[in-house]
């Protein structure tokens, strides 16, 4: 076999296993976007979780103290109507942008601000604070609280890794030409939305 031939399959097998690599190495980076991806999204339905958790326990909070402090009508109807709205409005990995995680922030720190003027109006109340049934639903709500800064954290971790592997140069050609179009879209974080925005509200005397 003449050297010229030798060459030219050496070059072209040295060309096959480029292209094989770089193949490999893009289905590996769609496949690793694909599981961030979905981190993303478990972590931000952990968030959800842990809130609405957080929220069912406010209101059966107000339906144990309401007997004891019913002529506080504007501070209970502050906190049912920050409720309400905070179970209105909800995230998921489809309306997953900052103008919607800020609403979301909003929502959850008007509750958390409309629960700090019942606590206060409680603490005038030795009778109710003493109550068992009160007692056990502020440690609850107090470790529901722990885990909503817990589920936050974590979802921004995730975010974090998702963010840095789409936003690669190279990455992001590769799953541009893979993937269909914003099939990976950059993730937004949660931060404060003023100042306290992320300080919840403590329910303990």
């Amino acid at each position: 076999m003449k050297e010229s031939t030798i060459t030219i399959l050496i070059i072209l097998g040295f060309l096959f296993l480029s292209v094989m690599k770089t193949i490999s190495w893009m289905n590996s980076t769609y496949d690793k976007a694909i599981i961030y991806q979905e981190d993303v999204d478990k972590s931000l339905g952990d968030v959800v979780t842990q809130n609405q958790i957080s929220v069912d326990l406010i209101s059966k909070l107000v339906n144990n103290v309401k007997g004891y402090v019913a002529h506080e009508q504007e501070t209970l109807i502050g906190v049912i109507e920050a409720r309400a709205k905070a179970t209105s409005t909800t995230l998921n990995s489809g309306n997953l942008n900052a103008e919607n995680i800020q609403s979301f922030q909003e929502a959850q720190s008007g509750l958390s601000s409309a629960l700090s003027k019942l606590m206060l109006v409680v603490e005038q109340y030795p009778v109710l604070k003493a109550n068992q049934n009160f007692s056990e639903l502020q440690a609850q709500l107090e470790d529901a609280e722990n885990r909503i800064s817990v589920s936050k954290m974590k979802y921004n971790e995730s975010v974090n890794i998702y963010n840095f592997h789409i936003r690669g140069k190279f990455r992001k050609w590769a799953l541009n030409i893979i993937g269909e179009d914003d099939e990976f879209p950059k993730k937004e974080m949660f931060e404060a939305v003023s100042e306290n925005a992320e300080v919840r509200p403590k329910v303990e005397f």
